[in-house]
């Protein structure tokens, strides 16, 4: 029998069972999102400026934890896709501002199922996603602090 407390036990690791959870997890997403043309981390940027648009690289790379060198790639493929549009600021050329397209905008109609669907994949009612979003959260910030 494993002792859970235990403290170099895999399945005691907090870090793994994140981990392993948000692999699933994004497995779940891929072929719903696939049927928008994005991957997960796409999505999570589309995300983002569905709520905010006209942001700069710099705000978004912050809203979404990545670094600017995981960001550009990203951004530049969405761009190819025609789902969005990088343009320098006039005032400071440092500042690349994003703003989504006709074809960007359109895809929010379109993905407007995808959270509801993965959410039936957890087995999970509402209340308990909910409550497990926000205890996620809750961790998200102290880790960040």
């Amino acid at each position: 029998m494993k002792n859970p407390l235990d403290p170099l036990l895999l399945d005691n690791q907090l870090c793994f069972a994140l981990y392993s959870s948000s692999h699933l997890l994004t497995k779940t997403y891929k072929p719903l999102l696939k049927e928008l043309g994005l991957t997960y981390p796409q999505y999570l940027a589309m995300l983002a400026l569905w709520e905010e648009d006209g942001v700069t690289v710099g705000a978004l790379g912050e809203r979404l934890y990545l670094d600017s060198g995981t960001l550009t790639p990203l951004l530049k493929r969405l761009e190819a896709a025609k789902l969005l549009k990088r343009e320098r600021s006039g005032e400071d050329e440092r500042q690349v501002f994003i703003h989504l397209t006709d074809k960007g905008r359109a895809l929010k109609r379109a993905a407007a199922s995808v959270p509801a669907r993965a959410a039936s994949a957890t087995g999970m009612g509402l209340m308990e996603i909910i409550k497990l979003r926000d205890k996620l959260g809750k961790l998200r910030e102290r880790l960040a602090d």
